[in-house]
């Protein structure tokens, strides 16, 4: 069963960094267009405090490395990505990821740490620790929710990247199943939820991506044929009409 966990754990190490390294097209596109657009920099300031506390749980519990080390990527990750959102952001946006940061990606971490450390000894502390990174996990999960309503109000997926939501899905399925060989509640419980959640994500995907081709594809084609009968002879266009 020991040697059946840690594959499992390697397994799901690769999942993360291709889960921490699926923004990377997003963040080509603000790059390559200078701008963040509709994205919001909310899943990455969660993701970044996720990382950072599971990182700190595989630090202090014992035989945990296989966490802290991809976590440990994770948060070097999303530093990248948080940086370039702030880099692109209009001004109202850029306040509000900072407001987020100083409040999600500073304080609370070390509240967290000055107070396990000060007040909690021994597996006290790993059982903290873990009660938080459990809570933060789900939201981590969660904080795609605004991009999902995004997808049902727009009904276009252009703003809920594909291959973050497969990841998301894949991730936690994998966790999950480290959790269970584990016994590790605190990290069960938070990725079946991702689980779920990448699945609805998923579905969505699935539903409103054909939609948005076709009304591409038709609002290409008007292009063209306004292109075309701004190049064309009156009289041409008065045989057609």
């Amino acid at each position: 069963m020991a040697a059946l966990s840690f594959y499992v754990g390697v397994i799901g190490n690769f999942i993360s960094v291709l889960m921490f390294l699926a923004p990377v097209y997003t963040f080509a596109r603000i790059v390559k267009n200078r701008s963040t657009e509709e994205f919001t920099s909310l899943p990455y300031v969660c993701t970044f405090l996720n990382s950072f506390l599971w990182t700190y749980y595989g630090i202090i519990k014992p035989g945990a490395y296989l966490v802290s080390t991809v976590n440990g990527f994770g948060v070097l990750s999303e530093i990248v990505y948080i940086s370039l959102f702030l880099t692109y952001a209009t001004a109202n946006k850029r306040a509000n990821t900072v407001i987020w940061i100083s409040i999600l990606d500073v304080g609370f971490p070390a509240a967290a740490i000055l107070v396990t450390w000060l007040a909690l000894k021994g597996d006290t502390r790993i059982s903290a620790i873990g009660f938080l990174g459990a809570g933060l996990n789900i939201i981590m999960y969660a904080s795609p929710l605004a991009a999902m309503k995004t997808v049902v109000t727009t009904k276009s997926v252009e703003y809920m990247p594909f291959w973050l939501s497969f990841f998301f899905f894949l991730n936690g399925g994998v966790w999950l199943f480290y959790a269970w060989l584990e016994q590790d509640y605190f990290l069960g419980v938070p990725n079946g939820m991702g689980f779920l959640l990448g699945a609805v994500q998923l579905v969505l995907y699935w539903i409103y991506k054909k939609p948005a081709k076709k009304e591409d594809k038709s609002l290409s084609s008007a292009l063209l044929v306004e292109e075309g009968s701004e190049h064309e002879p009156i009289t041409s266009s008065a045989c057609t009409a």
